[in-house]
């Protein structure tokens, strides 16, 4: 088991379950130093004041708040402990909701809680039979890291999962990056709902880091002196190309069908876009005058060329 990081109990109406904190996350990502080219001697950062330019140790740093540029208020450990916080050693449950009732944006860390003795094993199996049978997840307070935080109580695989929340008032509006109001035909948004119906699966663990697997096939090429992997080749879309929506969901469609092995079924059509109502406007304009003119140009000609008793003859041979 991974080493704690908070040891506490979460506090259920009068139940009090033991329990200890662990990440429920690995991080697998690939981390490099900064060294010296020259001899690959390692660069540390060192911490120097700003006033007098002098390196300094850990003894000697402390907290401040930064009330303006020139002016900053210390703050010490001790002051910061003694702040009145009911959850320091507790995570408080304050309400069950739905599920489907918070919003994933506001879901920003995870771990899990696993029982502290012997002691807690029965309350801790209670909780979680109580949270299985109701279908809904527990909002809970706590305190970390001399702050009070939101969290939310799930069950996952058996274990009792607590997700770090963030306030309300830390989540910022979307309301200026929507789009402006667009015109959908029905068709285009049944074809983009067939394409999730195509997409679909029933689990994303089968997804993999390939830039991690490239990046370690690179390292090793390179440590042990072979010849570096080839370049994968990415292809890339024209960046500002007008694309027909229709065109482009029905290709989508039929790729994501192939790339299953089903049967492509309806082949997929190209819809001509539909031009502006400006553009439109202008092409129902203009044309007329050029084929009004050239009709009647054709007309005068026929008449100047044609006798009067001729035209009756061959209206009646087109009309046959």
């Amino acid at each position: 088991m991974p080493r704690p990081l908070w040891t506490g109990a979460i506090s259920f109406g009068l139940v009090t379950i033991p329990v200890k904190v662990v990440s429920a996350t690995q991080d697998h990502s690939i981390h490099f130093r900064q060294v010296h080219l020259e001899d690959m001697g390692r660069v540390r950062t060192k911490k120097v004041c700003e006033l007098d330019g002098e390196a300094l140790s850990q003894d000697e740093i402390g907290k401040g708040y930064e009330l303006s540029k020139e002016q900053s208020v210390p703050i010490t450990d001790d002051e910061l402990d003694e702040m009145p916080l009911p959850t320091a050693k507790a995570i408080e449950i304050v309400a069950f909701v739905d599920a489907d009732s918070i919003d994933p944006i506001r879901i920003s860390d995870s771990y899990y809680l696993a029982t502290d003795g012997q002691v807690a094993a029965k309350p801790y199996v209670l909780l979680r039979r109580a949270l299985e049978r109701s279908d809904k997840v527990a909002v809970a307070k706590f305190a970390w890291h001399n702050r009070e935080r939101l969290g939310l109580l799930r069950v996952r695989e058996g274990a009792i999962v607590l997700h770090s929340m963030r306030w309300p008032d830390e989540i910022r509006s979307p309301e200026s990056l929507a789009p402006r109001k667009v015109e959908l035909d029905e068709d285009e948004i049944e074809r983009a709902v067939q394409l999730t119906d195509t997409m679909a699966l029933d689990s994303i663990t089968g997804f993999r880091d390939t830039y991690r697997d490239a990046l370690e096939e690179l390292l090793t090429a390179k440590s042990e002196g072979k010849e570096l992997p080839e370049p994968a080749e990415g292809g890339e879309r024209e960046q500002g190309q007008v694309l027909d929506l229709m065109a482009a969901l029905n290709a989508s469609v039929a790729a994501a069908k192939e790339s299953r092995g089903e049967d492509k079924g309806e082949e997929a059509t190209v819809h001509t876009m539909r031009p502006s109502k400006k553009a439109a406007a202008k092409k129902t304009a203009s044309p007329k005058k050029t084929t009004d003119r050239k009709s009647g140009a054709r007309k005068t000609a026929a008449a100047k060329k044609t006798p009067a008793g001729s035209k009756r003859t061959v209206r009646k041979r087109s009309a046959s």
